[in-house]
């Protein structure tokens, strides 16, 4: 299966709470890199409020890892609606629970969808999508002659840059977005007249 060059995702934990005819329902999200996690979030939470009317929730890993639970709420009600909007906004590795305390007026079915669909947004929100960019490393070992020239051109891009090693040579690994590692090499070739070594390294997400 080859390995996307980006995909969304929460930025971090988010919590809001709204009410809805009396019946409040706390909102959450957090970011998971596996089922494990998405597990051990929803339980922590059903824990913490055990006293609720329900703990319901929804995780999407991927495609193939997801799950809903209604949590006692009429059947297709809570979860399924909370997975779709985890479709909707094409977020992966993103586990959400709302926590509904009865207020004691019934929503219905329609009613119960709307709530539990507008809460996850809601979640979402108060974490914010990111989405991350599968990004090359590329080490380049140069004399000192060319520093000035590389650090002028690498830095008039937003590729992530860490501290150059000085030893008896300068070596300066930076990231930069799979999709432009042959125009980058290209380019240090340029800038350096062919005199600087370029080593390309691991892959990893990154956010700009």
């Amino acid at each position: 299966m080859k390995t996307p060059l980006s995909y969304q995702t929460i930025a971090g934990y988010g919590e809001t709470e709204i009410i809805i005819q009396k019946s409040r329902f706390i909102c959450q999200a957090g970011p998971v890199k596996t089922e494990e996690e998405a597990q051990k979030f929803i339980a922590d939470i059903a824990k913490k409020y055990w006293d609720a009317s329900h703990n319901c929730s929804a995780y999407l890993v991927s495609d193939l890892i997801q799950k809903a639970s209604d949590d006692g709420e009429p059947s297709g009600t809570a979860g399924k609606p909370m997975l779709e909007v985890l479709h909707a906004k094409k977020v992966q590795y993103t586990a959400v629970v709302i926590t509904r305390y009865f207020g004691g007026i019934k929503l219905g079915a329609g009613g119960l969808v709307r709530a539990y669909s507008q809460g996850t947004s809601a979640a979402l929100e108060a974490a914010g999508i990111v989405q991350p960019i599968l990004h090359q490393s590329i080490t380049i070992t140069f004399d000192y002659a060319h520093i000035g020239k590389l650090e002028h051109e690498l830095r008039q891009n937003s590729y992530f840059l860490e501290q150059p090693v000085f030893t008896e040579h300068v070596s300066w690994t930076l990231w930069v977005p799979v999709d432009e590692t042959s125009q980058i090499q290209s380019q240090i070739i340029d800038w350096t007249h062919g005199q600087a070594n370029v080593e390309l390294g691991g892959l990893e997400y990154r956010v700009k």
